[in-house]
């Protein structure tokens, strides 16, 4: 999902202080940047180590009996596709209810090596693995793709970690999908051009790949999966490239839906609000079940524009579909919509709740005096008299 910088609304949480959320008519700054995804902690690695190798590579490195019962490992493929470019969602979903996520890699393996998104000692990891993932079922999520479902059992907690393959098939019902239905006319040397640009970034090799990908898209300018992946390249260097990159994507095939997502952060970046709700409302039609960041930019969408409801709505929905908090700061957004409607209570365990996974840097004491501030405005309105 790209590059994050952990944004957390601090012109927003300013403003609560004691009684003034309620009052004040002030609607806050956009945040400068917005989460796409997590970023890699700052870390000296070592031989074989999991910065080095990523969790699949570190975990299928081991015995079995070293391993099992604190990591489930397994691959995702889709049904008459080569790898993907974009990392798939992986869920292991108990009772109904989404627990934890994990991402593939490049090669399409996946690792869950945390109980419930918590880091723990492993031997913590073993047990609360066999506590509370026994029957659960582990799914990937693609738009256009129906899931093939794995069920976690004993021996896989307490012997083989290896769960198998995830096989998406193509829905031919679905609205919108992330595979571009362009792809299927291509010229052949666009397509061997795409697959060059694919292999030069998986050697992060991001000047051959952008050169390749313009070279196909002069083949092919219907190419909408190369426009967007150009699109991605840019960012960095050329918001207004990106964009218009996306959007040449979007154009040569509506029904693609990764485009709208990127065209909402980069309207997110510029405070055009309306064109963030009209991206985020485009992307929720193509695909109902929609994505953390998607939720989470039509939440603060809206509630720029003073929607509370459908933005209380939205950030509900992306807590509920990223339990790992992949995307860092809806939680205090969500805090935030509360505190406007006058819930104090409800804002306070939702910034309590940042607390549990929010433990390093400045945004801790920031989050410390937020809560703080919250506290009196709780206990004032508790000895007002009725």
């Amino acid at each position: 999902m790209g590059r994050v910088v952990f944004c957390f609304l601090s012109c927003v949480l300013l403003a609560m202080s004691t009684a003034s959320l309620a009052e004040s008519q002030t609607r806050p700054s956009a945040p400068p940047n917005l989460p796409a995804g997590p970023r890699p902690p700052d870390t000296i690695t070592r031989p074989d180590s999991i910065a080095d190798s990523g969790p699949y590579g570190f975990w299928s490195q081991m015995t079995n009996q070293g391993r099992a019962g604190g990591a489930l490992l397994g691959k995702v493929l889709v049904e008459g596709q080569p790898v993907l470019w974009e990392p798939v969602f992986v869920s292991i979903v108990c009772h109904d209810k989404v627990v934890n996520t994990a991402r593939t890699d490049p090669k399409g393996n996946f690792a869950f090596t945390t109980v419930r998104g918590v880091v723990t000692a492993q031997a913590d990891a073993e047990r609360q693995m066999k506590m509370y993932y026994e029957g659960c079922k582990v799914e990937a999520s693609l738009t256009g793709f129906h899931s093939d479902a794995l069920i976690i059992t004993e021996r896989n907690l307490r012997e083989e970690p290896e769960l198998g393959t995830i096989w998406l098939h193509s829905n031919g019902r679905a609205i919108g999908t992330v595979l571009s239905t362009t792809s299927g006319a291509l010229p052949k040397k666009a397509e061997k051009l795409f697959e060059e640009a694919h292999a030069a970034m998986l050697e992060q090799n991001r000047g051959r790949a952008q050169s390749d990908l313009e070279k196909a898209i002069r083949e092919y300018p219907q190419f909408a999966e190369a426009w967007f992946q150009l699109g991605k390249l840019q960012m960095s260097a050329s918001a207004q490239s990106a964009r218009e990159s996306f959007s040449k994507a979007a154009a040569a095939d509506p029904r693609f839906i990764l485009p709208y997502e990127e065209l909402a952060q980069l309207a997110v970046q510029e405070e055009k609000w309306a064109e963030v709700l009209a991206n985020t409302g485009r992307a929720l039609q193509l695909d109902p079940s929609g994505t953390p960041r998607v939720w989470y930019f039509d939440a603060l969408a809206n509630y720029q524009a003073a929607n509370l409801d459908a933005a209380k709505a939205s950030a509900v929905k992306s807590l509920a579909v990223d339990p790992q908090h992949q995307v860092p700061n809806t939680e205090q957004l969500l805090a935030v919509i509360l505190a406007r409607q006058g819930d104090y209570e409800g804002a306070l365990q939702h910034l309590r709740n940042c607390m549990a996974y929010v433990t390093t840097g400045p945004n801790v004491e920031f989050l410390k005096q937020q809560i703080a501030r919250l506290e009196r405005t709780v206990e004032k309105s508790k000895a007002r008299p009725n």
